[in-house]
């Protein structure tokens, strides 16, 4: 006989005895007096024809594993069920047996439904006081899972699993006609990934992985066969547990005598195996960003979960999105370079602690494509225990009167990132750049000479009496913090090196503060906070939004070290993105996860914003004409083209710093998140080292790359001679160079000069600039010397 005959015929006859089987349990339910009644089977027969054979499987819940940068090295893990499909040839066969031995020995012969089985479990457990006998087979145990993994709704789920007659008579059916569709290897393989191991481990990989720390293709004799062993009462059979250690080794030593009896293994390595002691490691997988391999690694960990569930991709809902992360089986390669990341977190050590009340926050992100290579700050990623708090009583003193708690050591806030209640925090006079930008975008060149006197009088309109206003008035008065070091003729380069405030307030005057809230806005400043998001996009309000050059509104060390990433990458904005890879179960890689950037700004404008930001770190350029910087140190100890701003605050209550090579940007911050308003002072001897040191540690073994310098008219702008007024009287000297369409002022002070007291003794500049620029006439004292160079000024 053909084996296709074969087999048919033993369809038929599977067919025709469930039927017959089917009668007899049900009517045995109903009518235990007629229950061998040939009625009873033949309405048995025909309902069991009539049971339905399609099976619906849609795929059961899988782990999804994040790594680094690099690809290899693990992050995190997420899911609703620790599990991982295998192909069956990643299976050790003596996993393959081990099972077989344990649930199913004629797996391979029967056509699901074990009949003899089924016969006799129905005769032993319709006998009185007989122990309950169960028929079945791993097609069937099959089964069951996927119907409940496929279930809509919770009730059938319990209909799936609930122990009646027609569940049984169910399973037998769908068992039937899948061993029709399946060779019984492909049901041996979904047997394994789907059946449940204990200790949140379902299907073979994650329980070899829970259990002995190794691929299931590397199990020995031993270990299959207790894994083989747990399937049928998990928790019973727990190793990990007092009382369910030893009902694991008597399983286990069950498993391989049934693995003696199917000739799958020897008397002799029954016997061996048996001898070896039995030790596991019972460790559940880690599961979400709490449990990162790395603690100092959840923040980063924790962005890449919001920026998930921000993705329509993923689905319609967060609920949605949050179940694909978690059971859809992603192997996500993040932006998360462990090199930086580990560089931002040591750097910060060596500074604060974590249970300091300020937060030292570092972001590093990659210009050109936005990917985040690191989030570090002193705090540890966790909620703070109610019954058991760590935290501290909240610096703000209103809130710890009320007995509230700050985030410190524990929080799971996105300090670095933003969100929820997380606004940002003033950076300063980082926002200067912005200023810069919308200006050239205007055609100012960075040669553009403005006379940088304070106090500043302006046309900003401001609470009259207020601390920003000039006495007496309702006008904006900035100041400089080093009058002596700051004032008088700027130009870009000096301006910014020097962070010169009424420079730069003047300059965005010139060019219009909603063009630099704009130039903000498109290089990545989010404005989270209500008040400045109401200002920011009302054009009117951004108008007069005086101090924003001076950076009085609140941002974020991510957002800052975007912002300058996209000039670093001559104007191409990129979203900030957590992300470089991801591929579905399948292996397909999704586009989700490609760069987002769009040219923002013109390379020319970028490259000129870049030359000027030069200044302050110590790294002029052929271009540049630099004289004197806030941190000009920073070029030495990164030894590499930088360019980037200092940031300081009224009172200190933050200090920021932000550098950018062409490959990275670093960004940090030192504030008190709990407490805007703090009292105490920010110093950037603590954030500064922190920033450029790690900017330094995540460019070792980088290329240097030259910033492109800028060219053009950006650069010098249209050049007019300034006529030599030397020794003149300064009312002449004044008529004079007003005739010549320069912007013309009188310093205040005297200079060492030969030529008589009170007539001029130089201007500043001299030789040329640009056309309508500012040209400051110096008096002399009547004494020969040569003038003083200017001290350097704080931070600022």
């Amino acid at each position: 006989m053909r084996k296709r005959d074969h087999n048919l015929l033993t369809n038929a006859a599977s067919l025709l005895i469930c039927g017959l089987l089917a009668g007899v349990v049900v009517a045995a339910a109903a009518f235990p007096a007629v229950a061998l009644s040939g009625l009873a089977a033949k309405a048995g027969a025909e309902t069991f024809d009539k049971l339905p054979s399609e099976l619906t499987v849609k795929s059961a819940p899988q782990i999804s594993y994040l790594y680094a940068s690099d690809g290899k090295t693990p992050l995190a893990t997420m899911y609703d069920e620790n599990r991982r499909d295998v192909p069956l040839k990643d299976v050790n066969v003596l996993m393959q047996q081990a099972i077989i031995a344990a649930e199913d020995k004629k797996f391979y012969e029967h056509n699901g439904v074990d009949v003899k089985g089924v016969a006799r479990a129905f005769v032993a457990n319709n006998s009185a006081g007989a122990t309950q006998q169960g028929a079945s087979t791993l097609t069937m145990q099959y089964v069951r899972l996927a119907i409940a993994y496929s279930a809509t709704h919770p009730q059938d789920v319990v209909a799936a699993t609930e122990d009646t007659n027609a569940r049984k008579l169910r399973e037998m059916r769908y068992a039937m006609q899948i061993t029709k569709e399946m060779s019984k290897d492909e049901v041996l393989e979904r047997y394994l990934n789907i059946a449940p191991f204990g200790n949140g481990a379902y299907g073979v990989f994650a329980a070899s992985q829970v259990y002995f720390g190794k691929h299931p293709k590397d199990l020995t004799i031993e270990e299959a066969a207790m894994l083989a062993g747990m399937v049928k009462a998990p928790s019973a059979f727990d190793p990990t547990t007092e009382g369910g250690y030893p009902q694991a080794v008597a399983r286990r030593d069950y498993v391989i005598d049934q693995m003696v009896i199917t000739g799958a293994i020897t008397a002799q390595q029954a016997t061996e195996a048996k001898a070896v002691e039995l030790k596991v490691k019972g460790k559940r997988a880690p599961n979400g960003c709490v449990a990162a391999n790395k603690a100092t690694w959840g923040f980063f960990c924790d962005y890449f979960y919001r920026w998930w569930m921000d993705q329509e991709t993923f689905g319609a809902t967060s609920y949605d999105r949050e179940r694909r992360l978690k059971s859809g089986g992603y192997s996500i390669v993040t932006s998360l370079d462990v090199a930086t990341q580990d560089a931002a977190n040591k750097n910060i050590e060596k500074r604060i602690k974590n249970d300091n009340k300020n937060a030292l926050m570092v972001a590093a992100v990659e210009p050109g494509t936005g990917r985040v290579r690191a989030l570090a700050v002193n705090r540890v990623f966790k909620l703070d225990d109610p019954n058991n708090p760590q935290n501290k009583m909240s610096s703000n003193p209103a809130k710890a009167r009320q007995g509230i708690r700050g985030t410190y050591p524990n929080t799971t806030n996105p300090l670095m990132t933003g969100g929820n209640d997380i606004t940002g925090y003033q950076a300063g006079s980082t926002f200067k750049m912005f200023t810069l930008v919308a200006a050239l975008e205007k055609g100012y060149p960075l040669a553009t000479s403005i006379n940088a006197t304070s106090p500043l009088q302006t046309s900003y309109i401001v609470e009259r009496g207020s601390d920003a206003a000039c006495p007496g008035t309702n006008k904006y008065c900035p100041v400089n913090a080093n009058p002596s070091w700051m004032n008088g003729v700027r130009n870009m380069w000096s301006g910014m090196g020097r962070s010169v405030n009424t420079y730069f307030v003047k300059l965005q005057d010139m060019v219009g503060a909603d063009n630099v809230v704009n130039a903000a806005k498109r290089a990545g400043i989010q404005f989270r906070a209500a008040e400045d998001a109401r200002i920011a996009n009302n054009p009117q309000g951004a108008k007069q939004w005086g101090a924003f050059t001076l950076g009085v509104s609140s941002t974020t060390p991510l957002d800052l070290a975007n912002a300058y990433a996209t000039l670093a990458a001559d104007g191409k904005y990129c979203e900030p993105i957590p992300v470089q890879e991801i591929r579905d179960q399948d292996g397909n890689k999704l586009d989700v996860a490609n760069p987002r950037c769009k040219d923002e700004f013109k390379p020319e404008v970028a490259r000129a914003a870049i030359d000027a930001g030069r200044c302050p770190v110590g790294d002029g350029s052929s271009t540049s004409r630099c004289d004197g910087g806030t941190a000009t140190g920073i070029r030495g100890v990164v030894k590499k083209p930088v360019s980037g701003k200092t940031g300081t605050t009224d009172s200190e209550k933050t200090a920021s710093l932000v550098v950018t090579t062409k490959q990275l940007a670093v960004a940090g911050i030192l504030a008190d998140p709990d407490w805007a308003q703090t009292t105490a002072r920010m110093s950037h001897d603590i954030v500064n080292p922190a920033v450029y040191e790690t900017l330094r540690d995540g460019m070792k073994n980088k290329e240097t790359k030259q910033f492109t310098p800028p060219s053009g008219k950006l650069v010098n702008g249209e050049q007019r001679s300034i006529p030599v007024v030397r020794c003149q009287d300064v009312d002449t000297a004044r008529s004079r160079l007003r005739a010549a369409g320069f912007d013309v002022s009188v310093d205040s002070g005297r200079v060492d000069s030969s030529c008589p007291a009170g007539t001029v003794a130089g201007t500043s500049p001299d030789g040329r600039t640009i056309r309508g620029g500012a040209v400051s006439i110096q008096v002399s004292n009547g004494r020969s010397g040569g003038s003083q160079s200017p001290s350097p000024g704080a931070d600022d």
